[in-house]
């Protein structure tokens, strides 16, 4: 089976370069001024404009207005929109909608509880990003390097296509896809030599072993 890489929070040409170079399917770009990985919207455009077509630009928001969708898709060209707020299943179907773009919602996850909340957005988002869920007071809903127990998700299914995340690396990659059955990954933190500064060669490292535990 083929496994399919996202990496996320990406700010540098030099690791868009490596990224694609090393066969990433998704690359992410948030827009959330709180986040280390944050970009500003003629940033994020320049950024893009070497992307080879086959190579989806996501952009990540977290409840996100209309307005500021306006301005991030008025002037970034994406493929996808990957919300990963508080946003509803209404909302998510509003976005869908209003934007013509394919929706990814993440849905954090800490104990089996967690898992109704994937069926429901599974019916209205095109993709699902199963993260860790943050712990209670967190700044950011994602990208804080934290795992759950893939136990929680292994040889599930949902009903649109699935990305694990959450506390991966290339170190343990390759484990969670064999311990979930997942066919795509997504990383942030597990590629960077520091909070918010990613490094080639982990990059390079864990699409090499994603897809080698294919």
């Amino acid at each position: 089976m083929d496994i399919r890489v996202k990496i996320c929070g990406l700010k540098e040409p030099a690791h868009v370069a490596a990224a694609v170079e090393a066969g990433a399917t998704y690359l992410g770009f948030v827009f959330f001024a709180k986040s280390p990985r944050h970009l500003d919207i003629p940033a994020a455009a320049r950024l893009v404009v070497g992307v080879p077509p086959g190579v989806a630009k996501v952009a990540l928001t977290v409840n996100a207005t209309d307005a500021e969708l306006d301005a991030i898709t008025d002037a970034v060209p994406l493929d996808m929109l990957q919300l990963h707020g508080a946003e509803s299943p209404e909302r998510v179907t509003e976005i869908r909608t209003r934007y013509g773009l394919p929706v990814m919602k993440a849905v954090g996850v800490a104990e089996e509880a967690d898992l109704a909340a994937l069926q429901t957005y599974g019916r209205v988002a095109d993709q699902l990003l199963v993260d860790a869920k943050p712990p209670k007071g967190a700044a950011l809903p994602g990208g804080n390097g934290l795992a759950f127990d893939w136990r929680l998700v292994a040889r599930k299914y949902w009903p649109c296509p699935w990305m694990l995340a959450g506390g991966l690396t290339p170190g343990n990659v390759a484990e969670a896809i064999r311990l979930t059955g997942a066919r795509q990954v997504d990383v942030s933190s597990g590629v960077e030599s520091a909070v918010g500064v990613k490094d080639e060669a982990l990059i390079r490292a864990f699409i090499a072993a994603a897809m080698g535990a294919a």
